[in-house]
C-alpha cells in the first residue's frame, strides 16, 4: 500500500485477507482492539499503524506466542484464523504466498 493509498478492507483483501495488513486486522479482532465487524475498509497508513502498534503491545504481553494467549483469546485466535486459512484455501491460497513465492 502506498503512502496516499487507502486499505480494500480484509473482506476485498487478497485471499480474504491472507497479507500483512489483513493479519494486523484479524489480531486486532483477536485482542478485542476491534470489533470483527470492522475490515478497515477506507483506512490510511496512519490508522493501520495505530492499529497495529496496539496489536503489537497486546501481543508484547504474550512474547508473541499463541500458546501464552489466555485460553479465551487463544480459541478466539484459533477461530478467527482458522476461518481465514479454511476461506483463503478454498479461493486458491497457497502457504507459499506467505513467503513470496508465487
Amino acid at each position: 500500500m502506498k503512502k496516499n493509498q487507502t486499505y480494500v478492507g480484509i473482506d476485498n483483501d487478497e485471499f480474504g485477507g491472507m497479507t500483512t495488513i489483513g493479519g494486523i486486522i484479524k489480531d486486532a479482532w483477536v485482542f478485542g482492539i476491534l470489533p470483527e465487524t470492522e475490515t478497515g475498509g477506507g483506512w490510511n497508513l496512519s490508522q493501520i499503524q495505530i492499529v497495529m502498534d496496539k496489536v503489537n503491545a497486546e501481543w508484547d504481553k504474550y512474547g508473541h506466542l499463541i500458546s501464552l494467549l489466555p485460553e479465551d483469546i487463544r480459541q478466539r485466535h484459533e477461530r478467527i484464523h482458522g476461518e481465514a486459512l479454511r476461506k483463503a484455501r478454498e479461493q486458491g491460497w497457497t502457504p507459499e504466498w506467505m513467503n513470496g513465492e508465487e
